[in-house]
């Protein structure tokens, strides 16, 4: 299990699981819980100031560039999950965001977990350092001497 982060926001986002997300075994596709896990990301973002069209007004964007899943349990037609969303630390231009899906009825009880490490790029389309105002509103700074992308 995720431990949440008592350092920086964790950013709460609440899905329902729909009929056209269910496979032939009648659970969520595991696809599925990549567009979760998206819509989540946003908004954590949204929730600190940073909605999708202020990222794009600034010439913006934020790449995947891996994500590693774990698939704990199925989730079935009409239940209502919650993702939890959080940054875990950051390199130059890349961040790292854990994120968590458990039953809303039962927070204990986990979906599915997630680490994502996203890029930023600037308008010429080539990564640029994680901008300072999003390392303060979203917390979870890495040490001083980071590497790497």
């Amino acid at each position: 299990m995720l431990t949440q982060p008592l350092d920086r926001p964790v950013s709460t986002t609440l899905v329902e699981v729909r009929s056209y997300e269910l496979d032939s075994f009648g659970h969520a596709n595991h696809a599925v819980y990549l567009n979760w896990l998206e819509y989540a990301r946003f908004v954590a973002l949204a929730r600190v100031g940073f909605p999708y069209e202020r990222i794009i007004e600034r010439g913006w964007g934020i790449y995947v560039v891996r994500i590693e899943v774990d698939y704990l349990r199925e989730a079935r037609l009409g239940e209502r999950l919650l993702v939890r969303t959080w940054a875990e630390g950051y390199r130059r231009s890349s961040m790292l965001l854990a994120q968590q899906i458990v039953v809303e009825a039962d927070p204990a009880l986990e979906v599915a977990r997630a680490r994502v490490t996203a890029v930023w790029v600037g308008a010429d389309h080539r990564p640029m350092r994680v901008p300072p105002e999003i390392r303060r509103a979203l917390g979870g700074e890495a040490p001083q001497n980071a590497v790497g992308r």
